[in-house]
């Protein structure tokens, strides 16, 4: 009568090993399955592996890859865009260099928060506003604007209004419209501690 034992090994879990068996039993043999798993059993259905698809057979990649000692194997660093936009810094931009589309412009609008879309005369444009306690507390938001902004080299134009609010507005004046650095800007922006300038609210009894 013939048997097959079959060990499988998940080494990067944390737990002790642990074997679980399991016997099947056919009418004219008996296979016997013997799994070693580190973790509990209840995680042994989160793994596994398929049988290869007929055309990977034909393309006989296991004599290619599977086994090879001199398989090449790279470490890739995360391309630029897979950093958020506070994390990236602006660069220097050619005047021949075309705007922002408004439909890229759109998208990226979504990866910062608080900012409006402006369709100027002039170009598109990011406007955003801040409603504060009062005058000094939007005196102290500007200043931590410039903190935040002095070493990009890219400034939004603000404006301090109804002595309680500030509004900015990043725009890319040399090319006529928005580039990726008003992006990088407003999200930096958005990272600015604002909680202690905001109006408090009212408590009622």
């Amino acid at each position: 009568m013939a048997v097959s034992h079959i060990s499988v090994y998940f080494p990067t879990l944390p737990n002790p090993i642990r074997r679980y068996d399991y016997s099947l039993m056919p009418r004219t043999r008996i296979i016997r399955v013997t799994t070693w798993a580190m973790g509990g059993g209840d995680m042994l259905g989160d793994f596994g592996a398929r049988d290869p698809f007929p055309a990977e057979v034909e393309s006989k990649f296991g004599d290619k890859v599977l086994g090879n000692v001199d398989t090449e194997h790279k470490i890739l660093i995360p391309k630029l865009s897979a950093f958020s936009l506070a994390q990236q810094q602006c660069s220097p931009l050619s005047p021949l260099q075309p705007p922002m589309s408004k439909d890229d412009a759109q998208q990226l609008l979504k990866k910062v928060i608080g900012w409006r879309l402006l369709d100027e005369e002039d170009g598109l444009k990011l406007k955003c506003l801040w409603k504060l306690r009062d005058f000094k507390c939007g005196v102290e938001l500007i200043n931590r604007i410039y903190q935040t902004t002095k070493d990009s080299g890219h400034f939004p134009d603000l404006h301090l209004e109804r002595n309680n609010q500030v509004r900015a507005v990043l725009w890319t004046a040399s090319i006529g419209g928005l580039s990726m650095n008003d992006f990088i800007v407003a999200a930096k922006l958005d990272e600015i501690k604002t909680s202690d300038l905001a109006p408090r609210k009212r408590v009622w009894a």
